[in-house]
């Protein structure tokens, strides 16, 4: 996909994306570009189409956060890595968000592109499950963990009123079969836009299953 790919397929979804906006998502592709040769950021093969692969991926989430207008979201994004989606979503809203991430060398890619795209984000370095609480109203989170070792994580984060937004993949439905033996949740699905065999999972109202 090429970059005006990316800005026709956002159109279609009903976000339109400035010029200024672009180009701070360009920045995001040469750091990562330039940090991936150190560390592993993201498969290397995904390089070759990041636009649909990374930018496209987590873009689409965005139209969801946008139309649940919420005043001053607090949003976290689980196991951030590269920054996908957190710091896409952050990049093209201007929204603050918590990127929570335990290794080092990861954290300082995010806190340094984040600089050099005039983001605001805050970094935590740590354990998903050891951190504080985030308090958010949304949870983000990409390709991290099965649903049964994920939705905890998803619980210990966000606010009994709040969403989620999973990017999972083709075994998604397999993994919903066993998470509700332990919660109990309401589910939205969409297909992703960049990858036929991909799923968006909308999550709220999510209650662990307590055995009398």
């Amino acid at each position: 996909m090429s970059r005006d790919g990316f800005r026709k397929q956002m159109q279609g979804i009903q976000y339109p994306v400035e010029d200024t906006v672009m180009e701070r998502v360009d920045v995001y592709i040469r750091m990562l570009e330039k940090w991936q040769k150190a560390i592993n950021l993201v498969g290397p093969k995904t390089l070759a189409d990041p636009w649909r692969r990374h930018i496209l991926d987590s873009a689409q989430l965005i139209p969801e956060i946008i139309n649940k207008k919420i005043n001053k979201p607090v949003i976290a994004d689980l196991g951030s890595g590269a920054g996908l989606p957190g710091l896409i979503i952050a990049i093209m809203t201007g929204l603050p968000v918590h990127l929570v991430e335990s290794d080092q060398r990861k954290c300082t890619f995010l806190r340094e592109t984040a600089r050099e795209t005039a983001t605001t984000v805050t970094v935590h370095t740590g354990r998903i499950e050891e951190i504080a609480p985030i308090n958010a109203d949304i949870v983000t989170a990409r390709a991290l963990a099965p649903m049964l070792k994920l939705l905890p994580w998803v619980n210990r984060h966000l606010i009994k009123s709040g969403f989620s937004l999973l990017l999972k993949g083709a075994d998604v439905d397999e993994e919903l079969t066993i998470c509700a033996k332990q919660w109990t949740m309401n589910i939205e699905r969409k297909r992703s836009l960049s990858d036929d065999s991909g799923t968006v999972l909308i999550l709220d109202q999510l209650t662990p299953i307590t055995e009398d």
